[in-house]
């Protein structure tokens, strides 16, 4: 029964996704405020990649992440841009092209079991693609599996502040303004009730970094940006 309900959810995650593609990049600017760009720069920023690194992006949806990351590396570097969902890398294959980022690669596939032998990646990165994932640990653990030894795991998500006052004020966003603006533009109202129900069920902070220890990472950290609106979680396969 629990397998049944586990791919109902998987498959409706995805059509869900499919339907708001088209408008997604449009919406990701509004609803946060254009700070996703700065979001993704910081994480980029906290990998300290070498040029010629190999980068797995995982739930890349629309690739803002990958294209940072292929931007920055260069030509000698590689990125691997995965999503389950054809509608949103199609977006993103089209945005790499257009700026000239031939070396990025995109490819559909299920961030619970990834195409790839052990050991094949410096560094992977999935940015607000945890919360939705069926098996958290169990992503966790087949990110470990594909880093190379001494690689790292940066995940960016959607986090509620912790101080009171920032997280009632998020509340009152998240709840009850995000879901009209989305319903409005997107014209997909489910998508943007499931965004804040998401984000109010995903696991604390230290809980995720627990995931992550149990998965075999070590020098797990994590850090709030923007007053806990968001939260970056880092972890080295030793």
């Amino acid at each position: 029964m629990w397998a049944r309900q586990d791919t109902v959810r998987r498959a409706y995650v995805r059509e869900m996704f499919g339907r708001v593609a088209p408008r997604y990049d449009l919406l990701n600017g509004i609803l946060s405020l254009q700070l996703h760009h700065y979001w993704r720069r910081t994480v980029v920023q906290m990998l300290r990649l070498s040029p010629d690194a190999r980068v797995l992006d995982l739930c890349t949806g629309t690739g803002d992440l990958a294209i940072e990351l292929a931007r920055m590396l260069g030509p000698a570097g590689e990125v691997v841009a995965l999503d389950f969902c054809e509608p949103m890398l199609q977006i993103g294959r089209e945005k790499a092209r257009r700026r000239g980022l031939n070396h990025a690669v995109w490819l559909q596939a299920d961030a619970l079991q990834l195409p790839f032998a052990p050991d094949q990646f410096d560094a992977a990165t999935m940015a607000f693609g945890l919360r939705n994932l069926i098996d958290k640990p169990a992503a966790l653990r087949e990110i470990y599996r594909v880093l190379k030894p001494g690689g790292t795991v940066a995940i960016l998500e959607l986090t509620r502040p912790q101080r009171a006052p920032i997280r009632w004020l998020y509340d009152l966003y998240a709840l009850q303004i995000l879901p009209r603006i989305g319903k409005r533009l997107s014209h997909a109202d489910d998508a943007y009730l499931y965004l804040p129900m998401s984000i109010q069920h995903y696991e604390d902070r230290a809980t995720i970094a627990e995931y992550m220890q149990q998965a075999g990472f070590t020098q797990v950290c994590y850090r709030d940006l923007t007053f806990g609106v968001v939260c970056v979680h880092i972890g080295v396969k030793p």
